[in-house]
């Protein structure tokens, strides 16, 4: 455990050796400012607004996954092209212990993020309990964004496009709240769907207990699967 630890520490020090990753460190301070200050009085003054409140609250959820998705896969897209990733390879530390070293402080940060914006978002009261349930499962975006990009691509300007491709992909679910009630859950087939439904449930005072527990189990076992094709290509 200390040198995944240890490794874990190293890891997240390389995000302040590069002045663009340091620059998207800015992003979760810009989503708390847009919450706090910038969507209250939009909404006051365009009052059909209203209604999509919880709309913004779960795409600022989903954001905050971007830093730490985005800071991770250009570390490792780097570590690819630089053949460091061989050096890992070879450590004395199992692929499992690699996987979980790496994403073990971004998952971290990125729960706090979306446990703090769930406490000074100023529109629902949000119980502490559903807090931290939405905050751990959709901070599993991390690990499956990263592992997803760094399964697929093999340098830089391949990441970028992959990159943003997926920054919409994890959005998309936000066209089950435009279509007819019984074909929302047909997005159901992208992680992040689960996360939006959860989100609105818990704005309108519902249990949303079922779909955290469809998008946790839909998250692990797509990390499971994922670690095994990144496991296989990344160290080559």
């Amino acid at each position: 455990m200390k040198k995944i630890i240890k490794l874990a520490i190293v890891d997240f020090k390389i995000i302040f050796r590069d002045n663009t990753l340091k620059g998207m460190l800015a992003l979760p301070f810009i989503l708390f400012a847009l919450i706090i200050w910038g969507v209250p009085p939009l909404v006051e003054k365009y009052e059909f607004l209203t209604p999509y409140l919880h709309l913004f609250l779960a795409v600022a959820v989903i954001e905050n996954t971007q830093t730490f998705s985005f800071i991770g896969s250009m570390v490792l897209i780097d570590e690819k092209e630089t053949d460091v990733a061989k050096v890992y390879g070879i450590v004395p530390l199992s692929k499992v212990a690699y996987i979980f070293s790496r994403f073990l402080i971004p998952y971290l940060f990125t729960v706090a993020l979306n446990i703090i914006l769930f406490v000074v978002q100023p529109f629902f009261e949000i119980g502490i309990g559903v807090n931290l349930l939405i905050s751990f499962t959709s901070s599993l975006v991390v690990p499956l964004y990263v592992l997803s990009i760094n399964s697929i691509v093999k340098n830089r300007m391949e990441g970028m496009i992959y990159i943003k491709a997926f920054n919409m992909l994890v959005l998309l679910p936000l066209a089950a709240f435009f279509v007819p009630e019984n074909f929302k859950h047909l997005f159901g087939f992208i992680p992040t769907h689960w996360i939006f439904q959860s989100v609105e449930n818990t704005t309108l005072g519902l249990s949303s207990n079922l779909f955290l527990v469809i998008g946790f189990v839909f998250f692990v076992c797509l990390i499971f699967f994922i670690s095994r094709i990144f496991i296989k290509r990344h160290f080559i």
